[in-house]
């Protein structure tokens, strides 16, 4: 059989599509990458890869489940596609997606972080490939929070505890009170947390707990609300919804948790309520961990995972990804975006050497963060539950309630803190279980 032009079909280039998550359609750090790709090895290999959507996580997640349960106008798979856990777990068979273990020597896995492959890990079975992780990291304003410390003494190091920080907490929305006495009650928050869910969860674990029990969730003696919940009714802690990088652009906060690669999204600028703006200086450290606790931090990120279709195809697919995870490479990209490499050699290697090259000094500090955490902590995989973003879900929205709900009495009656934070506790498990 011959095409139009006269060449055999068979010598047509094995084009493979993908859909995924790293930039936008026009302007993608991965579409550049995937270019290269074409040009070199998959000119050479015979393999062409076609970004067929660039889009989130959540749209992905929507438009897999409707072409694996074949909704009616839904897409046909791609041959890969970017995914968290939870969008394997929903497919209704998750063995349409290629093994990587039959793919990926055992040589070539143990080149890999364990942990981030242990998240791809799924019914025993490597579902999804990881290409780029993300830990969460603490950003500070360390314009406003020198400022702070010069009239305080307050200390940057003892944010490397959460007893440390919220402690600090305190103090913060005390001293910027007193900055407007003939104004009460107008102290600022001094933290933000992205993710609650996440600070209890690895907390808890940290502490040699278990947090979650069957689908669950343990609540345990470990899980307590101090010193958390005593900072926040205090007003050191924001209760509002919305991401990290918002109250650190206004001012209304200097310190966040957040995913690392939200990066993107920070400011080296804060426009206040009054209109007036100041340049910043923001700077990253590792995720603060419990006193007595085992340092540890959540690992975020999605990876690849690929459908079965073709032997041609299924090889194309593995030659692509083994491209991009090679450990130069994968640093050239991972960088690009606030990601981290995932395998040793880069972190080892091609990491400390990119961060020299790093012209934008909040990447330089994130990158030198994600080299601390690497070495020192461990990584914390979430347990790969049916119910898990359920779980999130109203944890989420009832934690921020309930404390917000307590910080109106602490207002009225500052004098009843530790009945108040006692209360805190049973009324929100009170609520969650009901």
């Amino acid at each position: 059989v011959f095409t139009g032009c006269g060449q055999k079909k068979n010598e047509d280039p094995v084009t493979v599509t993908l859909w995924h998550v790293y930039g936008g359609q026009t302007e993608s750090p991965l579409n550049d990458l995937i270019d290269e790709f074409n040009e070199t090895i998959g000119k050479e290999e015979n393999i062409r890869v076609q970004v067929g959507s660039v889009t989130n996580t959540n749209t992905i997640h929507e438009n897999v489940l409707a072409s694996a349960f074949g909704d009616p106008g839904a897409s046909k798979l791609p041959d890969m596609f970017v995914s968290y856990p939870k969008t394997v777990l929903a497919m209704p068979d998750d063995t349409e997606l290629v093994d990587y273990y039959d793919y990926f020597t055992e040589e070539e896995l143990n080149e890999f972080i364990p942990a981030f492959l242990e998240e791809g890990v799924i019914h025993e079975r490597l579902s999804i490939l990881p290409v780029a992780k993300s830990t969460e990291v603490m950003f500070i304003n360390k314009t406003a929070f020198d400022r702070f410390a010069k009239e305080t003494g307050a200390k940057m190091e003892d944010l490397k505890t959460w007893e440390g920080l919220f402690a600090m907490a305190e103090q913060y929305v005390a001293w910027t009170d007193n900055q407007t006495p003939d104004i009460p009650d107008d102290g600022k928050n001094f933290f933000v947390h992205d993710y609650h869910f996440n600070y209890f969860q690895v907390g808890v674990e940290s502490l040699g707990e278990n947090f979650f029990k069957g689908e669950n969730l343990a609540f345990g003696p470990e899980f307590q609300t101090e010193p958390y919940a005593k900072a926040a009714l205090s007003g050191g802690v924001w209760l509002r919804s919305g991401y990290a990088t918002e109250p650190l652009r206004t001012g209304d906060s200097i310190v966040s948790v957040a995913s690392s690669a939200s990066v993107l999204y920070y400011s080296d600028e804060v426009t206040y309520a009054d209109n007036t703006s100041e340049k910043v200086e923001i700077v990253s450290m590792p995720c603060p961990v419990f006193a007595r606790g085992e340092t540890m931090v959540m690992q975020r990120g999605a990876g690849i995972c690929t459908v079965k279709s073709t032997p041609e195809k299924e090889k194309a697919c593995i030659t692509f990804l083994k491209w991009l995870t090679e450990a130069q490479k994968n640093v050239e990209f991972v960088t690009s975006l606030g990601y981290m490499p995932v395998k040793q050699e880069a972190f080892d290697v091609y990491l400390p050497e990119a961060i020299e090259k790093l012209s934008d000094p909040m990447y330089v500090s994130l990158y030198q963060a994600f080299l601390k955490t690497q070495e020192n902590y461990t990584f914390y995989t979430a347990p790969k539950l049916d119910s898990y973003l359920d779980l999130e879900t109203k944890f989420e929205e009832l934690i921020r309630q309930t404390l917000s709900v307590k910080r109106l009495e602490w207002q009225e009656h500052p004098e009843d803190m530790d009945k108040l934070v006692s209360e805190t506790l049973e009324d929100f498990k009170a609520a969650y279980t009901q």
